[in-house]
């Protein structure tokens, strides 16, 4: 937790720069849109390659190296500024920024196995939703972080927002570095073992043939992990419309100040966020057998529709109103985003949970196409404007409401499937 909140501090940093950037570097709203589609994208692109790599070599490497690297980037685009020309500038920080995605995606993927490695999955939604917490607990931190910082000392200290959080990091990836074990083994415990009713009989170790096989007919050839990408990418859009752009249409759309609407965006992290992480696995292990997809249905309607009364009230409302439907549109959208890659883990087995994370994960962070750019351009255009972007967003939950809602039926987990994979492949 603590190493993956060290990873969001040195990520929701830059959205939390954005107001600040904007006006100090004269960076348009296309522009930075840009830089955090083409982050998205390469991040995406990372977990997939790290999560091959995760499932097969040590994880708590990865992860600090990762960190380690990201560290040094955020640094490095505070030195930015010493370029004159605009389209120098563009380029370094949209550079810097894209490479950043990349080490971040060195992240989520050792976390994912780790988490498959020590817990059951009949108790993994439980479990691993509290370690999802540092999702938000690391970009509301930060962004309350930032926004204080360029309340006090005015948006020419948009540096601060990179340094600060590299040199916290720093420490934070020591600690995963020296800290981490990568399963239970390395303390001289046993496996983790599956549900009896769902355990593979066959537990050696895979040989490098055979693994790549088994990671093809349980992500790459199955349709359950390619159903929750699927329905992951919908769950980004409204995720990243919240996260990414929070302080902009809340400061340029109902007319705040800075410091309140980061205080809301980060009050929907660290209240919103962290409860419905934690609510959403608690209700998934407790009420519904450990069927992750079904709560995943019922949270991503609830975001949407909270994320809808949002864009319909007019800015002249109070400003607590407004606040109250982010906070309840983020503790319902962090339910999806904490249990389908839970799913991912459920159907693929603890095998193969870092490569189908990964290919999740790719989906996942393919919406900043639409989140980053797309709604840069929205905003930006004065015939569309934030009301464009607020129906765009809303479209994405219904549409990922329905195809969550097509696998209402399927069993909580992939390893009974997985039995017969192994003895195929034997």
């Amino acid at each position: 937790m603590v190493g993956y909140v060290c990873y969001y501090f040195l990520r929701k940093n830059f959205s939390a720069a954005i107001p600040a950037m904007e006006a100090t570097l004269g960076l348009s709203k296309l522009q930075l849109g840009a830089f955090l589609t083409l982050n998205g994208i390469v991040y995406g692109l990372s977990r997939m390659v790290n999560g091959l790599l995760a499932d097969r070599y040590s994880k708590k490497l990865i992860m600090s190296a990762g960190l380690i690297l990201s560290c040094i980037i955020n640094l490095l685009i505070c030195f930015s500024p010493k370029l004159t020309s605009t389209l120098g500038l563009v380029f370094l920080i949209g550079s810097l920024w894209v490479v950043n995605g990349y080490v971040h995606g060195m992240g989520y993927p050792p976390c994912a196995s780790i988490m498959a490695h020590w817990f059951r999955p009949s108790e993994l939604a439980t479990k691993q939703s509290i370690w999802n917490a540092s999702h938000s607990i690391g970009a509301g931190i930060v962004i309350a972080l930032c926004g204080w910082m360029l309340s006090r000392w005015g948006y020419s200290a948009w540096n601060l927002c990179f340094i600060v959080p590299a040199v916290i990091s720093f420490f934070g990836a020591l600690l995963v570095y020296f800290g981490l074990k990568d399963d239970p083994s390395e303390y001289g415990l046993p496996p983790v073992e599956p549900n009896a009713a769902s355990s593979p009989k066959s537990q050696d170790n895979l040989s490098r043939k055979e693994h790549h096989r088994f990671i093809s007919k349980m992500v790459f050839r199955n349709p359950i992990i390619w159903g929750i990408s699927i329905s992951n990418f919908c769950v980004y859009v409204i995720r990243f419309t919240i996260l990414e752009w929070g302080t902009s249409f809340l400061t340029q759309c109902k007319g705040m100040e800075i410091a309140l609407a980061a205080s809301i965006v980060a009050a929907s992290e660290l209240i919103g966020g962290v409860l419905g992480t934690i609510a959403s696995g608690w209700i998934t292990d407790r009420f519904l057998q450990s069927r992750t997809l079904r709560t995943s249905a019922l949270f991503t309607i609830g975001a949407t529709l909270c994320f809808a009364a949002f864009c319909l009230i007019p800015s002249q409302v109070h400003w607590i109103w407004s606040a109250l439907l982010i906070v309840s549109s983020a503790f319902f959208i962090y339910g999806p985003q904490a249990l389908l890659g839970v799913s991912c883990s459920q159907y693929a087995t603890k095998r193969a949970a870092a490569s189908a994370n990964g290919l999740c994960g790719i989906f996942g962070y393919a919406a900043t196409a639409i989140s980053g750019i797309g709604f840069g351009y929205l905003a930006g255009r004065p015939e569309f404007g934030w009301d464009a972007v607020f129906l765009v967003s809303v479209l994405f939950g219904l549409a990922g409401s329905v195809v969550l809602l097509t696998c209402w039926r399927l069993p909580s987990d992939g390893y009974v499937k997985a039995e017969k994979v192994l003895m195929e492949i034997k």
